[in-house]
C-alpha cells in the first residue's frame, strides 16, 4: 500500500518522541500525511510541548509526560485514552538510551535502566493497548532493534542485550499474533548507528556508513506502509546473520574486529542516552 493511503486517518503513538528517530519520524508524517492524530510520549515533557506548537494546524497532538520505565503511569494514561475513545493505529517505540562502557564499569543502575528502556519499556507500552488491537483485529507495533543484537560488540554488552529482547520479543509477538489469525502487524527496525548523537563518537566500521536519521525515517515510513517485517539498513546489517551462520567463530571475530573495525567502533564513544 502506498504510504498515502496506509497512514490517512491513522492515529499514531510514539514514545523517545522529544528528540532523534521519534521526533523526526512524528515531524515527518505531520508534514505529508492526513493523520486523524499524533500522540507523543516522552519524560521530557516540555520539549513535547515545543514539538506540539511547531505542529499546530497540522495535525491534532496529545502529549504526555511518561517514563516508559513507569508501568503504572503507562497503564494509567492509556486507560484514560480508552475512555476518551483515544486510541492508537500505530505504536512506534523509539524510546532508548544507551550508556557506552565496559561492563565491569557499568553500575547495576545503569544496567536496570538500560534494560527497562529498551526492552520492558516497549512491551508496557504495548501491552497497555494490545489487548484494544486484538478486539480491533489490526494495529501496527514498530519496534526499534539495533544490529548490535546481531553481533556482540565492546562496550555495548547492556545495550546489546537489551536490543536481543526487543528482537526476540518482537518475533515471538508476531508469531502468536499470527497464530490468533489477527491482522495485527509487527515490525522491527534494525539498523546500525544513526547520527542522532545518542551515538557521538563512534566510528563507523569499513562499508558500515553511520546511518542519517532522515534516512531510516524513510525507510520506515515505506516499510511500514508496505506491511513489513523487517526494517534493515544499511545493507551490511542484511549480512551479518549470514556471516556469523558460515564462517568459524574465530574468523567471524577476525573479520568484524580487525578488517571492519566494528569491535573497535566504541572506543571514543562519548554520546547520551
Amino acid at each position: 500500500m502506498s504510504p498515502s493511503l496506509f497512514y490517512t486517518g491513522k492515529t499514531i503513538l510514539i514514545t523517545g518522541a522529544a528528540s532523534g528517530i521519534g521526533k523526526l519520524f512524528a515531524e515527518t508524517v505531520a508534514a505529508r500525511y492526513d493523520l486523524s492524530s499524533l500522540i507523543l510520549w516522552d519524560r521530557n515533557e516540555d520539549q513535547l510541548l515545543e514539538i506540539k506548537k511547531q505542529l499546530k494546524g497540522t495535525v491534532p497532538v496529545e502529549t504526555a509526560g511518561i517514563d516508559v520505565m513507569n508501568f503504572a503511569a503507562i497503564q494509567a494514561v492509556a486507560d484514560t485514552y480508552r475512555e476518551r475513545g483515544l486510541l492508537p493505529d500505530i505504536i512506534i517505540n523509539s524510546a532508548g538510551i544507551v550508556v557506552g562502557k565496559m561492563f565491569h564499569e557499568h553500575t547495576p543502575q545503569e544496567i536496570e535502566r538500560t534494560l527497562m528502556i529498551n526492552a520492558a519499556g516497549s512491551m508496557w507500552v504495548t501491552h497497555a493497548f494490545l489487548s484494544e488491537f486484538v478486539k480491533r483485529g489490526n494495529g501496527v507495533i514498530v519496534n526499534i532493534g539495533s544490529a548490535s543484537a546481531y553481533i556482540g560488540n565492546p562496550r555495548m554488552s547492556v545495550y546489546a542485550s537489551s536490543k536481543w529482547a526487543v528482537h526476540g520479543w518482537s518475533e515471538s509477538l508476531r508469531l502468536e499474533m499470527a497464530s490468533l489469525g489477527s491482522k495485527i502487524q509487527i515490525c522491527t527496525v534494525i539498523p546500525s548507528y544513526i547520527d542522532t548523537g545518542m551515538f557521538e563518537g563512534v566510528k563507523a566500521p569499513l562499508f558500515v556508513p553511520i546511518l542519517k536519521p532522515e534516512e531510516i525515517v524513510e525507510k520506515m515510513i515505506v516499510g511500514i506502509a508496505k506491511g513489513r517485517r523487517e526494517i534493515k539498513a544499511p545493507f551490511m546489517v542484511h549480512l551479518v546473520p549470514l556471516l556469523k551462520a558460515l564462517l568459524p567463530a574465530a574468523l567471524f571475530d577476525w573479520l568484524a574486529g580487525s578488517v571492519l573495525g566494528v569491535y573497535r567502533s566504541m572506543d571514543n564513544f562519548k554520546g547520551k542516552g
